[in-house]
């Protein structure tokens, strides 16, 4: 279940992925397989072959394209959500939902 997104951010991240730009949409989410995790970032790219070579880098492998619609994406959550948007530069993502790690 989704909820903390707004229209026109999902709107922006459908357009710059069919655009064939690696793009980023996280939003708060729940999910009783993984109870720990309480946010997850689409990382989508309507280029499959760009978004594979992109998640290779982090480890993410092909099998794990989100692939039921026209904008595939991989879920990113937990401690692959956490580094993948410090290292693309999107702590703000972190800050606004809660995911900086104090210390």
């Amino acid at each position: 279940m989704a909820f903390g997104l707004r229209r026109a951010e999902l709107q922006h991240w459908k357009k710059a992925v069919s655009k064939g730009e690696i793009a980023f949409l996280t939003h708060y989410w729940l999910d009783e397989r993984f109870p720990e995790c309480k946010t997850v970032t689409k990382a989508g790219c309507a280029n499959i072959e760009k978004l594979v070579e992109w998640g290779a880098q982090y480890g993410l492998r092909r099998e794990w394209l989100d692939m039921r619609n026209d904008f595939p994406h991989f879920d990113l959550f937990g401690k692959h959500e956490y580094d993948i948007l410090q290292n693309e530069g999107l702590s703000h993502q972190l800050e606004r939902f809660g995911l900086l790690k104090s210390t």
